[in-house]
C-alpha cells in the first residue's frame, strides 16, 4: 500500500486481473496519484482492471476524469475496466454525468472477479 497526498492505494495482481483499491478522497491533488496506479495496472496488459472504490468517500471532477481516461484506454486496448463499491455520493456523481451508462459498475469485488 502506498500513500501520498492523503490517498492510500492498494495494488493487487490476481491472475490476469489487476485490482486498484484507493482509500480516501479523490479530488484535485489525489487524482494524479490514482492515474499513476491505473497506468501501472495498464502496463501489465491485463484482461481486466477492477477499481474498488468502496474506500472512497468523495470524488470530484479530476477523479472522474481519471476514470474516463482509463475507460478510453481499456476500450482501445480491449480489456475490461470494472468499477466496484461506489457509495451513494460517488454513485451520484456518475449518475449526474450519465457515466453509469458507459462504465461497467458492480456492487462487490467478488462480483467483479467472476
Amino acid at each position: 500500500m502506498a500513500e501520498q497526498s492523503g490517498l492510500q492505494v492498494r495494488y493487487e495482481e490476481i491472475g490476469k486481473t489487476v485490482v486498484v483499491t484507493p482509500q480516501g478522497e479523490i479530488a484535485y491533488t489525489e487524482a494524479p496519484q490514482l492515474r499513476q496506479w491505473i497506468r501501472k495496472a495498464q502496463d501489465t496488459r491485463p484482461e481486466r482492471i477492477i477499481v474498488d472504490l468502496s474506500g472512497v468517500g468523495y470524488m470530484n471532477t479530476p477523479g472522474v476524469a481519471t476514470l474516463v481516461e482509463a475507460l478510453q484506454i481499456a476500450k482501445k486496448n480491449k480489456y475490461r475496466l470494472v468499477l466496484v463499491g461506489l457509495n451513494s455520493s460517488v454513485r451520484a456523481v456518475f449518475e449526474v454525468a450519465r457515466l453509469h451508462t458507459v462504465f461497467e459498475i458492480v456492487e462487490t469485488r467478488d462480483a467483479a472477479l467472476k
